[in-house]
């Protein structure tokens, strides 16, 4: 089987190449022609010679992406449904999302799911395999030759769970900052986890500059295990260890997703626990109107409760934002449209 030219950051790749006796220097065109010039053949490496054109041909696929189905909001969000062309109909999706400050693209880190959070649509799909960083990469790739648009910011919180597929994600990381090729900065860069401890600190200790998201959705144990069976592992008090290190170690503010669902987490009361949790810590919480997925038990919270949760957070020191919903009308939510598509 060929292997995905794009698995390699400069580094990986300049070893490889010398593993097939060609000169290191080569690895550098070769990722300027993926990165910078965006090919899709080895044939297209024009400063490349013939020889060693033949030779990455016979050896190597560009790994690209075919486009299943796309869906556009009315708000511009666009989602993608993408066969990862691995000969076994594997199916991953991405959103691109249109803010202010640019476009950010949330992308997969694996086909399927094995953390089975209750309120996520990727819940139900079968895990079939973690994504290979060149996998990762070209979600971006992808959207930018289909969109025309320059992605300023990445967020890890499509299906999967990217600390359990920790080492593929941090490769995909090293291609995405090189300045010889996509360029874009880690504090661009959000990685979300339901949390993996162990993972996270690995992540302190690598002292990365990209954001750390934690699905947090519950301010005790027993609401958070019901919500998400990862709790069982690694209950709050061992996830807020760990996000203490975390913060000590990078200096980095954290950001706690909140999902607030109906007669679940968000009456005052948990507002009040959330705030004696996160108490002295360098936090946001960043607070998200649940999505209503089929065969879910949790719907959304009224709007005057969520701000009422927020207002309580922001005037007892926690800062608290309402995420801005994108995409409702397009089953944007991680593994809607996947979901949809398995059925049929």
């Amino acid at each position: 089987m060929k292997k995905n030219i794009k698995n390699y950051n400069l580094d990986s790749l300049k070893e490889e190449l010398k593993s097939i006796n060609e000169k290191p220097f080569r690895a550098e065109q070769i990722f300027t022609w993926l990165y910078r010039d965006r090919v899709s053949s080895f044939n297209e490496m024009t400063n490349l010679s013939l020889e060693l054109r033949k030779k990455l041909e016979e050896s190597y696929t560009i790994g690209e992406f075919k486009i299943v189905r796309k869906l556009e909001s009315i708000d511009g969000t666009k989602k993608y449904l993408f066969d990862v062309q691995d000969g076994e109909g594997n199916l991953i999706e991405s959103v691109l999302m249109q803010y202010h400050h640019g476009y950010t693209i949330c992308v997969s880190s694996q086909i399927g799911c094995k953390m089975g959070c209750k309120f996520c649509a990727s819940t139900g799909i079968p895990f079939s395999r973690n994504l290979e960083s060149g996998e990762i990469v070209e979600q971006i790739l992808a959207i930018e030759r289909d969109s025309g648009i320059k992605i300023s910011n990445i967020v890890f919180m499509g299906i999967g769970e990217p600390l359990d597929n920790y080492n593929n994600v941090m490769e995909a990381i090293a291609i995405l900052n090189n300045p010889k090729g996509i360029n874009i900065g880690a504090r661009h860069i959000s990685i979300s986890t339901s949390g993996i401890v162990p993972k996270i600190y690995e992540l302190a200790d690598r002292q990365m500059q990209c954001t750390l998201s934690i699905s947090l959705h519950a301010s005790n144990n027993t609401t958070r295990s019901s919500m998400m069976p990862v709790n069982d592992a690694y209950p709050i008090e061992e996830l807020m260890k760990a996000c203490k290190y975390y913060i000590e170690k990078t200096n980095k503010r954290i950001s706690f997703e909140y999902a607030l669902a109906k007669d679940n987490n968000d009456n005052l009361e948990d507002a009040k626990d959330l705030v004696k949790l996160l108490h002295g810590m360098l936090a946001h919480v960043n607070l998200i109107p649940i999505n209503k997925i089929e065969d879910g038990k949790y719907t959304k919270s009224t709007n005057e409760n969520i701000i009422k949760f927020r207002d309580y957070l922001n005037d007892h020191g926690i800062v608290a934002t309402i995420r801005r919903e994108l995409g409702s009308d397009i089953s944007a939510a991680c593994g809607q449209l996947r979901r949809q598509n398995l059925k049929k």
